[in-house]
């Protein structure tokens, strides 16, 4: 697996990207959201997703150039139609905006709509954390079905990530998990190698549970949420409340979306301590929570110690600060090919770490 240097990929990136069509902010801010995704480990939303979005810029599925259409701005609250914009560049512009905004306000609230891919949720997280910010980010895809509701057997929803990020004295508490119980990237990767699922992680057209990831990409089946079949009404539930408020907020939902290409649904708010009690407060009660769940003895199946979300995102994350961002054999081919088509010459990897 080869490690390339952080710059060195996202400079790459930026530059494939750029040769597709995106313009130069939005390809920098797309490879710089894609690159931290490899850092913190989510490598299914890493630059391995650079194939695909080459390919939508090239059939228009993706938008590369312009600007969102601003629907409604309150100040404590917006609403933006994303064109189908690259959704790493939508999201960090509107947290960089409610940012901005949240010392005069508390909370900021925003919706986005029509957004291309947002990427890993968690990897926008850090840049607040580190600004003494809690940040909440869901998205859904009112374009497409691939979880049913539970009890049904027929796809309604999608996977609905949710994440969020809170503060601490060190590492930040990074909570990103989906509402269905695996992801449509995850689905579709073990489906094209013919690997299965680890448990009955779906159902087929049926109802009936199966690990074969095949019965959701081919046969009409759909992901189970979260929770399984036994207690699925728990991620259910979760599924709801995001499409509810990515869609019911941004006015685009399924009740106006027919299906077709990815057209994403986004809810986000970023929170000021300093507007409650103070960040020194919040941090007392995130500290000690924290401690107190690694301290937490540890039982048979843990490795050593009770981790808190985030804590191995920061660990993969410094990894590739120090020994370049690793990235699959197959996914640097696959890129490899795509460069030697634009012209483009790859960054010289790092062979052996450190």
């Amino acid at each position: 697996m080869p490690r390339i240097p952080q710059q060195a990929l996202s400079d790459f990136a930026q530059a494939l990207l750029s040769a597709a069509g995106m313009e130069a902010d939005k390809a920098e801010v797309t490879a710089r959201v894609l690159v931290e995704g490899d850092m913190i480990g989510h490598e299914t939303h890493g630059v391995g997703l650079l194939p695909w979005y080459l390919d939508a810029l090239a059939d228009g599925s993706l938008n590369g150039a312009g600007s969102y259409e601003v629907i409604r701005d309150k100040g404590a609250s917006f609403v933006w139609d994303g064109r189908l914009l690259p959704g790493a560049w939508l999201l960090t512009r509107a947290l960089e905006q409610a940012a901005a905004r949240v010392a005069d306000h508390g909370t900021i609230t925003a919706a986005i709509r029509n957004a291309h891919h947002t990427c890993a949720l968690s990897a926008y997280m850090r840049a607040l954390t580190d600004r003494g910010l809690i940040v909440q980010i869901s998205c859904s895809n009112p374009a497409a079905s691939r979880v049913a509701p539970f009890g049904g057997t027929k796809p309604l929803l999608t996977p609905n990530p949710i994440g969020a990020g809170f503060p601490t004295s060190g590492d930040p508490v990074l909570v990103d998990v989906s509402s269905s119980i695996t992801t449509t990237t995850m689905t579709q990767t073990l489906a094209r190698r013919g690997e299965r699922f680890p448990e009955a992680w779906a159902l087929t057209a049926t109802g009936e549970p199966t690990d074969d990831p095949r019965e959701v990409t081919e046969r009409g089946g759909s992901l189970l949420p979260l929770g399984g079949a036994l207690k699925g009404h728990k991620g259910y539930g979760l599924g709801l409340m995001v499409e509810l408020l990515g869609q019911g907020l941004s006015g685009k939902g399924r009740a106006n979306t027919p299906p077709g290409p990815l057209a994403q649904s986004v809810f986000l708010q970023v929170i000021d301590p300093e507007a409650f009690v103070g960040i020194d407060a919040f941090l007392e009660q995130s500290d000690w929570l924290a401690d107190a769940c690694r301290s937490n003895p540890p039982g048979p199946a843990t490795r050593g110690m009770v981790r808190v979300p985030g804590d191995s995102a920061s660990r993969h994350r410094r990894q590739a600060q120090a020994e370049g961002v690793p990235v699959a054999e197959a996914t640097w081919s696959s890129i490899a090919a795509r460069a030697g088509t634009l012209g483009l010459a790859l960054p010289d990897a790092i062979t052996e770490p450190g």
